[in-house]
């Protein structure tokens, strides 16, 4: 039998020491710690599709939480499923003692340990969206009062009019357009769109 850890965040920016102090804590070995940096809106993650090609019957899981596992109710059901029954797999979640297969193969503990499963596991999808709500709530706020989302726009230069009739006379190449302002040249065209039809009007 060999003893497996998965970990999970959304991104790069959110921290995997909680869930790696306790894998640290059982002894597992960093080899055998899997972690993904991604959503767990659904499984198809590279580092748990290489956990699932490793395991072998008989083997432990831990995980330190069902949302850790994933976010997807019906989803996590079902890789449950496959694990423990398909692959005769066992896991343990660290957060809940009652979710540990190795415990409770009597019909009892297996009807509570399901009741539990479904339960976690709804709010996990339930937490996702609340997170996926706000997150559209607070955009639409933050629009409301003017506040300009993604990445910042970069203004042209001082003289940018000045650099624009000089290009339009053919008297500065694009390139060195490009140089004096440092814009892109996607948002150069841009800017001279906008400065173009301000002529116009």
């Amino acid at each position: 039998m060999a003893i497996y850890g998965y970990v999970r965040v959304s991104s790069d920016e959110q921290n995997i020491d909680r869930q790696m102090i306790a894998m640290g804590e059982l002894k597992i070995p960093s080899a055998q710690i899997y972690i993904d940096r991604q959503s767990g809106k659904d499984f198809n993650r590279p580092n748990y599709k290489a956990l699932m090609d490793t395991l072998q019957s008989g083997d432990l899981v831990y995980i330190k939480s069902i949302d850790r596992l994933g976010r997807n109710y019906e989803e996590i059901q079902q890789q449950w499923r496959i694990l423990t029954k398909e692959r005769g797999v066992d896991i343990a979640v660290i957060d809940m003692p009652l979710l540990d297969t190795r415990n409770g193969r009597d019909l009892v503990g297996t009807f509570l340990a399901d009741i539990v499963l479904q339960i976690l596991s709804f709010v996990a999808q339930n937490e996702r969206e609340n997170i996926r709500k706000r997150q559209i709530e607070g955009i639409k706020a933050a629009r409301v009062r003017g506040v300009h989302l993604g990445r910042p726009v970069k203004k042209p230069p001082e003289n940018f009019v000045e650099l624009a009739k000089l290009w339009e006379r053919g008297k500065l190449p694009i390139e060195e357009f490009m140089a004096q302002t440092g814009l892109k040249e996607s948002t150069l065209y841009r800017r001279l769109r906008e400065y173009q039809s301000t002529k116009k009007k």
